[in-house]
């Protein structure tokens, strides 16, 4: 997922281990390229442009390349400082999501991981992070398969979203990207998981 939702970070809380998707189709209109942020017009998508990601057949999620023609990196900085500059925490983390951005991977899967590390690492979630070896449709019984659970159509069932301080609007809302959560709450955030 490109800079998961809060959601996916909850169940990562209480996992043992993270098994990465790594054999899958692409699937369009999913976190997998896109998410939300909360900007002062309202939730705001922020989509990374693929190459071959539109076409008719089925692309593997590892082969899916970022289309770099389009200037969607500074699009989505300036989003999110226009976004989150305010926010308590943003001095303290934009530099190394900013990092990420910088060194333009060639392929959204590289990215992802890329982001989901440093989500853990700023979360102190010290979880394994492997990848799957293949696709199954059935995973096995003591895996719990968020693949199409975490889903920006889906709203999630099973979470009691308790609201925290967002930068912009009086009213909570939920579902946002990991970095709404890590800008405004900041080392607090893993608190705020559990």
């Amino acid at each position: 997922m490109y800079n998961p939702p809060v959601a996916f970070f909850w169940h990562a809380l209480r996992c043992e281990s993270i098994a990465l998707e790594a054999h899958e189709n692409y699937v369009k209109q999913s976190y997998r390229n896109r998410c939300h942020v909360l900007t002062a017009h309202g939730v705001q998508p922020l989509s990374v442009p693929v190459l071959r990601g539109n076409s008719k057949t089925k692309t593997p999620i590892q082969e899916i390349e970022i289309d770099y023609s389009q200037k969607w990196q500074l699009v989505h900085w300036r989003t999110i400082q226009a976004a989150y500059g305010r926010a308590p925490y943003f001095e303290f983390y934009s530099g190394y999501l900013q990092e990420v951005y910088e060194r333009q991977p060639k392929f959204l899967f590289e990215l992802n991981v890329e982001l989901l590390k440093l989500y853990l690492k700023l979360l102190k979630l010290n979880k394994p992070l492997n990848h799957t070896d293949a696709y199954r449709i059935q995973p096995p019984g003591n895996v719990l398969d968020l693949r199409n659970r975490v889903h920006p159509k889906i709203y999630p069932d099973n979470l009691h979203v308790i609201p925290y301080t967002q930068v912009f609007g009086k009213q909570f809302v939920p579902e946002l990207s990991i970095i709404d959560l890590l800008f405004t709450q900041g080392p607090a955030s893993i608190s705020y998981l559990q």
